[in-house]
């Protein structure tokens, strides 16, 4: 299988990120559409979240980077 690498995110104004951007794609690809294909391993270098009370969300897993942060690449490090 073929994953597909997050270069770059978007936040809204409370902070959270709402698109990714894949290695190769000019356009953003909305997190509800990014978290089934990480759901499925399609993504590398990232999983999804899911915790009572608080909206499901991608993560990237840790690995002691900062620059491959979701929160980082949307500018709210």
């Amino acid at each position: 299988m073929t994953t597909r690498k997050i270069v770059d995110a978007r936040a809204d104004k409370d902070g959270d990120i709402t698109h990714v951007k894949f290695k190769g794609n000019e356009r953003f690809t909305s997190v509800e559409r990014a978290i089934p294909m990480a759901d499925r391993g399609e993504i590398e270098n990232t999983h999804v979240v899911r915790r009572e009370n608080a909206k499901t969300h991608l993560r990237t897993n840790r690995d002691g980077r900062e620059r491959n942060n979701l929160d980082w690449m949307a500018g709210d490090d």
